[in-house]
């Protein structure tokens, strides 16, 4: 093992790290360590996520990453949203394999070795109204509950949709899902926006599901 792998796994506990890691357990000069850490990359001892932030190459994890744990330290602050919330909570039939999240600042998205990272901006007041923590084997993520996602999915892609009728034909929700109606995640996703379509969408609701 190089030298630099070694101080890596010794001094960094962390999965992932920045460039400002790297300062304080490199000796030498800027440019000393950005030659190192261009010739670790290149030999695929490193993985570059974005400018600035890293992780170890595939051969030297101890376990793969988790990509959702992953998405939290790429593009910050952000919470799992949208298509792979609903996935997740088992509210949409498909597999989702771009992971989706709503963020504060402005959207981006991040092709990296380890996947792709779609990062959306949603202007949700507060921002995490309507969020979870779910723990993980390394820490914890951010995930919004399946009324906040659906909340997010409104507002972003400008969707004038109406009550139930979309959620069952667009995004082929089983309509057995909200007959175990979570009221106070509704109530919080609800109150998450100012925006029209959101709120129009919600008392549409209200009504199709006699609330």
């Amino acid at each position: 093992m190089n030298q630099l792998l070694a101080k890596i796994k010794e001094k960094i506990p962390s999965e992932c790290f920045t460039d400002t890691e790297l300062a304080t357990i490199l000796e030498g000069s800027k440019h000393r360590r950005y030659g190192l850490v261009k010739r670790a990359i290149a030999h695929g001892d490193l993985i570059s996520l974005r400018r600035g932030l890293y992780c170890l190459g595939s051969l030297h994890q101890q376990s793969s990453l988790d990509s959702l744990a992953l998405s939290q330290r790429l593009y910050g602050p952000s919470y799992i949203s949208f298509e792979l919330a609903l996935s997740h909570h088992g509210w949409i039939p498909e597999g989702v394999h771009v992971v989706t999240a709503a963020c504060l600042k402005r959207s981006q998205q991040f092709k990296t070795p380890l996947g792709t990272f779609s990062y959306r901006h949603v202007s949700s007041k507060p921002f995490f109204a309507g969020v979870r923590t779910i723990p993980l084997e390394k820490g914890t993520i951010f995930m919004a509950t399946p009324w906040k996602a659906l909340a997010d999915y409104i507002f972003f892609f400008h969707k004038k949709w109406k009550g139930l009728t979309p959620l069952l034909h667009s995004l082929r929700i089983d309509e057995d899902i909200f007959q175990q109606m979570n009221m106070e995640e509704f109530t919080e996703a609800e109150q998450a926006y100012k925006n029209h379509r959101v709120i129009s969408f919600f008392a549409h609701l209200r009504k199709d599901l006699l609330l």
